[in-house]
């Protein structure tokens, strides 16, 4: 679903307005993936879907490019299935998955704390495309390369999942 249209409300953000921090302090301006489709994702180390690093990696190494990226963003919203430092969590990252794609400092994702970025993502009138709640670690949100939500994939669906793949290479 496509929508590049100012909601009713004429404030859609886009995703290239936010200034993050890593998983290492350091400030990431998300302004530098204009051009990029984004895939971001809430992770988590101690979840059942925890081995889908694995597939994200994959994604990554075959499709990370000039014009794809993957941000993940850490989250102990979910049973306190995160809840290690953000030391802990890259440590984890690159030991048992070989992680290479950006991952920013720990974050929340959902309540009244939820981080600007998450606020964007699940709000129609930040938005442009829906309100939309997150119902558990590594639910992905697909971002256009002007930085508009385009789609909303569930936690359970795989990150190689030919509807995700599909729209990579559109």
């Amino acid at each position: 679903m496509e929508n590049n249209s100012e909601n009713m409300n004429g404030t859609k953000k886009s995703l290239h307005e936010y200034v993050v921090e890593n998983i290492n302090g350091e400030e990431f301006d998300l302004s530098q993936l204009k051009g990029k489709k984004v895939m971001v994702v809430n992770t988590a180390s101690k979840c059942g879907l925890t081995p889908q690093y694995e597939q994200l990696e994959a994604l990554y190494k075959k499709y990370g490019s000039d014009n794809f990226t993957i941000i993940a963003f850490p989250s102990n919203d979910f049973m306190g299935q995160e809840p290690g430092s953000d030391a802990d969590i890259l440590t984890f990252c690159k030991k048992n998955y070989g992680v290479t794609f950006p991952i920013m400092s720990k974050v929340k994702v959902k309540g009244r704390s939820k981080c600007e970025v998450y606020k964007f993502l699940t709000q129609q009138a930040l938005n442009g495309l829906a309100d939309n709640d997150v119902k558990w670690n590594f639910q992905k949100y697909l971002i256009n390369e002007d930085g508009y939500l385009e789609k909303v994939i569930g936690p359970r669906t795989s990150p190689s999942d030919p509807e995700i793949i599909a729209w990579i290479n559109n």
